[in-house]
């Protein structure tokens, strides 16, 4: 786009007219990208239209198909569900449904829909674009449509967006609900574990996904599960005494739990349905252990949308609109979707047929492609799962090989922490490694508090938040001696440390201290861990996803807490240090007016002008602001200024309240993403050090930049990359990375809160293919 059409952002809607709908299962995060689609689409100079009851609506018209306004999608952010309701739609497959729904979007003047839903949803409006001419001549033979309206109308362009809460959709990483519902899993899970613990119960939980086993695989990665069925990849024909063996073998080694995770659609190799029920009478019968069964059901499509589902369903409607209006004759229909954490657009039918595809080869009993099929992420889970729940943990032995790798924690604490312990002892215990475990950091490390750690050591380590190693800020550099000395006594030969940005610049510490001591030439990796999101190297930190979700469901309590009384606003302070990825991601998900960062300077004009905007803002039907700071993004604008500038401004108009949300942030028990990209990170740190370890063994000196990396998400891949060349990305006295990729989406939170600024549409996704997507980089 060129600069001219980037300022044409807020006319591109003029004269136009956008219709959205929910249909099939309810997913948490579509009234999220529904109230993303009306407020962008508003903000174009669009008219967005609500349509209620999914396709029903379409086809019965009427009050069904009503305009929207600003103002009658807020508050419905926090809400779980569909706010505009959803139906399964009979009349839609039949050519005469769809005759209606042609007739009472011509008559309204809409030529542009977003349909919200999974992959039936999805085929059933490629199928009504592509009759559309057809419809119309019928119409208008029939007398029901005008020439002229016929000619206004010659062309429907459809954006999907996939809420399904199974992740079953090919061609994007995650869709709207699924993680939502994860979180409502491992709820019941963590609440479920108490319980068997206190008597030695072996849990069967059977979880959602009849086509695909997205949610048990990521559940069993999550809680540490002995054993999970999947449609997708049915067990061997003896799996009942594997899977006896490997429970016995539990609690053998002292565990008090057994936990199973079934998918609904679980299968053995013949296409024989594995019911919860069989596994629990084969527990009893073959073991006589107390066994349980819960059955999860509608509650995973409940409560409220997760933070990170907020925000893929505010960012995917604004890309739905942009694609829309973009649109032309010619263009396919498209499905926004995610990659990575970049939005692309991807051909409708071309995700459908992959979609398909799996399908065809499960019924085929093709296990193998319909794993490939389902992308990389899915097989990268499966990868980590087998490794870490299908190996039996070799019995330790010295030997010559064995390699001596040692695990810290530095910085603060962050949920998940405990996840990439957990993940590194096992996979480095698997590979036949010795894994010391360091207690307290650097200095730990300094004074020698180091164990062996054994399997059972890390057991239950995956859901606890907080760092049970116990983790400090100090830094190696005043210890050199005594850590080489360490080295030496416990002959650690790589070393893997979880943190935040204390774990960066330590990285960088040692590879200077190479220069004086032999001992630190030992291979090195940093797995970023810190709710603040400011490690160089990497997109996402362990913990970051933990600490939104609480600044998010705090954000909805306090907005609650002033339902019903007069008009108020509040202010909230964030953590963060420097780094105002905290702040920014709870503003969009949350909804705030405003969010204060470090990275975007701001002046006693842009505060006024906040001010004022919320006084307009207080005339209209909605009663309450949100405004968050970042805790250093100001040292003048404190929160108490900005707190007492706000009141006295609001004088008569609204009343101010304020909140420091303070070291909350950093507590509580991992969100699903956290303990799977932890135990992903961890599973692949500790592959990296086996192979560095072989290439320097003997101490070669392990002395070139890529023995010291930081293992970071890059857009779409996981990487591992040179402490040393990260330097220059660095902003060490703010300790921030100098490029930080979700400044991108400042513009939507401002749009969302209707101000009236540019969005700059230079950053759009453009059509991609499926195919294209598969090959290339690992992602996570």
């Amino acid at each position: 786009m060129t600069h001219e059409e980037h300022h044409a952002a807020k006319t591109l809607g003029i004269g136009k007219a956008i219709a959205v709908l929910t249909s099939g299962g309810d997913a948490q995060g579509m009234n999220a990208a529904v109230r993303a689609v009306v407020r962008v689409g508003i903000f174009t100079g669009a008219r967005v239209f609500f349509v209620h009851e999914g396709y029903q609506g379409l086809v019965d018209g009427g009050d069904h198909i009503r305009e929207a306004t600003w103002e009658s999608v807020s508050m419905m952010l926090q809400l779980g569900g569909t706010v505009i309701g959803s139906a399964r739609c009979k009349d839609f497959r039949e050519r005469e449904g769809r005759l209606r729904a042609a007739h009472n979007l011509v008559k309204r003047g809409i030529t542009n829909l977003c349909v919200i839903g999974g992959d039936g949803s999805l085929t059933g409006a490629d199928t009504f674009r592509s009759e559309w001419s057809d419809l119309l001549s019928d119409l208008q033979k029939a007398g029901k449509i005008t020439a002229e309206e016929a000619t206004k109308s010659s062309y429907l362009n459809i954006v999907g967006l996939v809420g399904s809460i199974d992740n079953d959709f090919c061609g994007t990483d995650m869709t709207i609900g699924t993680d939502s519902a994860l979180h409502r899993i491992i709820e019941i899970v963590d609440a479920i574990t108490t319980t068997a613990q206190s008597h030695q119960r072996t849990f069967v939980l059977e979880v959602m996904g009849r086509h695909c086993g997205y949610l048990a695989l990521v559940t069993s990665l999550s809680c540490g599960a002995d054993w999970v069925f999947i449609p997708e990849c049915p067990p061997d024909d003896d799996w009942e005494e594997h899977l006896c063996r490997r429970l016995s073998e539990t609690r053998t080694r002292g565990s008090r739990l057994n936990i199973i995770i079934v998918a609904e659609g679980a299968i053995d190799k013949n296409g024989k349905p594995i019911t919860s029920e069989e596994i629990k009478e084969l527990v009893v019968k073959r073991l006589g252990y107390d066994t349980r069964v819960t059955v999860l059901g509608h509650v995973q499509r409940g409560g409220t949308p997760s933070a990170f589902d907020r925000i893929l369903g505010s960012r995917m409607g604004v890309e739905a609109v942009m694609a829309l209006l973009e649109g032309t004759p010619d263009t396919p229909a498209c499905v926004v979707s995610l990659s990575g954490n970049q939005a692309v657009r991807l051909p409708l039918m071309e995700c459908v047929q992959v979609t398909k595809d799996v399908t065809k080869a499960m019924n085929d009993r093709k296990f193998d492609e319909a794993m490939k099929l389902r992308g990389r992420s899915f097989m990268n889970n499966w990868e980590v799962y087998k490794l870490l729940a299908h190996i039996r943990p070799p019995v330790s032995k010295t030997s010559a090989t064995m390699h001596t790798v040692a695990v810290m924690n530095v910085g603060a604490p962050a949920a998940g922490m405990n996840a990439a312990v957990r993940s590194t002892v096992r996979i480095g215990l698997i590979q036949g490694n010795r894994v010391l475990v360091v207690h307290d950091g650097f200095e730990g490390l300094a004074k020698g508090q180091i164990e062996e750690a054994g399997w059972s050591y890390v057991g239950g380590w995956t859901g606890q938040g907080g760092s049970k190693l116990g983790t400090k800020r100090t830094l190696p550099k005043k210890s050199f001696e005594q850590i080489s000395a360490n080295i030496t006594k416990f002959n650690i030969q790589g070393l893997i440390i979880i943190g935040g940005f204390e774990a960066y610049t330590g990285g960088l510490e040692l590879m200077e201290g190479r220069k004086q001591f032999d001992e630190l030439c030992i291979p090195f990796v940093v797995i970023p861990a810190t709710v603040s999101n400011n490690v160089p190297g990497s997109d996402f930190s362990v913990g970051a996803d933990t600490a939104l979700n609480t600044i998010c469901t705090t954000c909805d309590r306090i907005k609650q807490s002033a339902a019903g009384t007069k008009r108020r606003v509040f202010i909230i302070e964030t953590m963060g240090g420097y780094c105002g990825y905290l702040a920014t991601m709870a503003g969009l998900a949350a909804g705030a007016d405003a969010a204060y960062i470090f990275e975007e300077p701001f002046t006693i004009r842009d505060l006024q002008a906040n001010v004022e905007h919320l006084v307009q803002k207080m005339k209209t039907t909605v009663k309450r602001g949100l405004v968050l700071r970042n805790e250093k993004c100001n040292e003048n604008y404190t929160t108490d200024f900005i707190f007492n500038l706000y009141s006295e401004e609001g004088k008569g108009i609204f009343d101010s309240r304020k909140n420091v949300l303070g070291h909350m942030q950093q507590g509580g028990s991992p969100t699903p993403f956290d303990r799977n990209f932890a135990t992903k990170m961890g599973a692949k740190a500790m592959n990296w050090m086996s192979g560095k370890i072989k290439e320097s063994y003997r101490r070669i000196f392990a002395n070139t930049p890529d023995s010291g990396c930081v293992l970071g998400m890059r857009k779409r891949a996981l990487v591992f990359q040179p402490v040393t060349e990260l330097k220059d990305q660095t902003d060490f006295d703010h300790r921030i990375p100098k490029e930080q990729w979700w400044l991108k989406l400042r513009p939507i939170l401002k749009i969302l809160a209707k101000y009236e600024i540019d969005l700059d549409t230079t950053e759009h996704a453009h059509l991609e293919h499926i195919s294209r997507k598969r090959s290339g980089e690992t992602s996570i």
